[in-house]
């Protein structure tokens, strides 16, 4: 008789998967991922049928987890201007615990990866939509969550491309004083970047983040 479908183990072996693919990078071969597993690459191949469809599998547990994450954090809040929601989410997408999400996904770009997720250059853009929207609603301009969604990801690009974080951060800031207030008003001065060098880097792939 043949094994017995065990779901709870396949859902382990992913989360493994997906921590060691998010750290490192997605591996071309299944021996990185049977080591970070503890599993052998026979195991990995019985739960998932082929290596594309584990690495497929192990894109959407990460895609996941960066949605649920990045889309609390673009929840609006009834306490506070969704400028600030936003201020909160721009550090936290380039931040330390952001950067492997930017990596990964960048790698989608490549048309060796294309193939894994065909469609993800669309998704990535509708999935962010959506959240924006309702935030800015609260501001009484939902229209404006493809102008914001195009600003992140340009400055995503830049950080990728320069690794001047602390430029970044001012222009993102100055962006959000020009959305919290009409064109030709008083605006308020940026706050002071965070205290990053230019060195500081957001790691490869941001482009297609978030």
């Amino acid at each position: 008789m043949g094994r017995r479908p065990q779901p709870h183990l396949k859902d382990r072996l992913l989360d493994a998967c997906a921590d060691h693919a998010l750290a490192h990078g997605l591996p071309d071969r299944l021996e990185p991922l049977a080591a970070a597993t503890g599993a052998s690459a026979r195991m990995l191949i019985y739960h998932f049928g082929t290596r594309d469809a584990l690495l497929r599998a192990v894109l959407g547990r990460a895609r996941q987890r960066q949605l649920d994450t990045w889309g609390d954090l673009l929840r609006a809040r009834p306490d506070e201007p969704y400028t600030t929601t936003l201020e909160r989410a721009w550090a936290s997408i380039t931040s330390e615990d952001g950067r492997p999400y930017l990596r990964m996904f960048g790698q989608l770009r490549e048309s060796a990866e294309q193939r894994l997720w065909p469609d993800f250059r669309r998704t990535a853009t509708t999935d962010w939509l959506g959240p924006l929207e309702d935030g800015l609603r609260g501001m009484g301009r939902p229209e404006l969550a493809t102008l914001v969604l195009a600003v992140i990801r340009g400055l995503l690009m830049d950080l990728d491309a320069t690794g001047d974080t602390a430029r970044a951060d001012r222009a993102f800031q100055e962006f959000l004083a020009t959305l919290g207030h009409p064109a030709g008003g008083d605006r308020p001065r940026a706050h002071r970047p965070r205290g990053t060098s230019p060195e500081g880097t957001a790691g490869a792939g941001a482009a297609t983040g978030p």
